[in-house]
């Protein structure tokens, strides 16, 4: 397989990226967005089986890094991808063999 020298901009770009999603439950919640395009905070701590201080957390970091986005209907606040690029990453990742 050839490989191209990748321009320093687009390695600063997928850098920050990897540092913003490069944790489980990121990669968790990203992965369910990818599916789902839209969850709310409960449906992704269901989906999980996790605590919603833990992915309130984990939301509001990716949410301050442009990597997702959030809407508000009534008291409920739902989640999407906000970087197209993230998206990607994800399906690299899921044809990796490990």
């Amino acid at each position: 397989m050839a490989l191209e020298i990748i321009e320093t901009e687009k390695l600063e770009k997928v850098a920050f990226i990897l540092k913003t999603i490069g944790h489980p439950v990121r990669l968790a919640i990203i992965n369910r967005l990818a599916i789902n395009e839209q969850m709310s905070v409960n449906d992704i701590c269901e989906t999980l089986h996790l605590e919603q201080s833990l992915v309130s957390h984990h939301l509001n970091t990716m949410k301050l890094k442009g990597i997702l986005t959030c809407s508000k209907e009534g008291t409920s606040r739902y989640y999407s991808v906000a970087l197209e690029e993230v998206l990607t990453v994800i399906g690299c990742m899921e044809k990796c063999k490990l």
